[in-house]
């Protein structure tokens, strides 16, 4: 009987070679720089953005206060660690606006354009509030830097951007930039959101105080 002669190598050199792959820990994909800020993000050496799951969406709480509806009251440290609610400006239309945090390149041009418009919000009877996690020290350097005449709230923790359901960006990484314009009855009738372009914020904002 004729025999079947194999060839003088193992199955497994019959695979396909398999370039050994490379994996990068975070820091090196992210810039290592404290200084690195992305809009409103800021990034330390230490810091990575997480890979959204599946589930992540479900952590994300949006559109608790509607326009037509009166939002649920606060109170909050300003930069000079005073204590100010919500119901403080009733009686007067009020602008609050919701940022990622001080001394982020967006937020910084947001509250230079707030800044430099806040002649016609006066004019049209309207204070101006910004909101974000930062610390009263941190607001009252910022708004020492920049000049900025309005206030500054320290929203610690993110309960009072939850409550409000304001949304986040970037799966979740970022925290949402969102203005809302409430009456002198304290009813919204404006909710704005744009995290990328935030001197819009100030144009949108000033056109419906101007029909009010």
């Amino acid at each position: 009987m004729a025999s079947l002669s194999l060839p003088k190598h193992t199955f497994t050199s019959l695979l396909p070679t398999q370039t050994p792959r490379h994996y990068y820990p975070s820091s090196q994909i992210v810039s290592k720089s404290s200084n690195s800020q992305f809009y409103g993000l800021k990034l330390s050496n230490s810091t990575s953005l997480p890979i959204p799951s599946s589930s992540s969406g479900k952590n994300i709480i949006c559109g608790k206060v509607d326009k037509g509806k009166v939002p649920p009251n606060f109170n909050l440290k300003d930069q000079d660690g005073k204590s100010v609610s919500l119901s403080k400006f009733k009686g007067k239309p009020v602008v609050v606006y919701f940022y990622p945090a001080d001394e982020t390149p967006g937020c910084t041009k947001q509250a230079c354009a707030f800044r430099d418009s806040y002649e016609k919000f006066k004019k049209a009877g309207a204070q101006v509030v910004g909101i974000s996690g930062d610390d009263s020290a941190s607001h009252k350097a910022f708004a020492k830097k920049y000049k900025l005449p309005f206030t500054l709230l320290s929203d610690e923790g993110n309960k009072v951007r939850k409550e409000w359901g304001v949304p986040s960006d970037l799966f979740g990484t970022l925290p949402g930039r969102q203005t809302y314009v409430l009456d002198k009855n304290g009813v919204v009738q404006l909710i704005y959101n744009n995290q990328f372009q935030p001197e819009k914020h100030i144009d949108e904002t000033l056109k419906l105080l101007q029909s009010l």
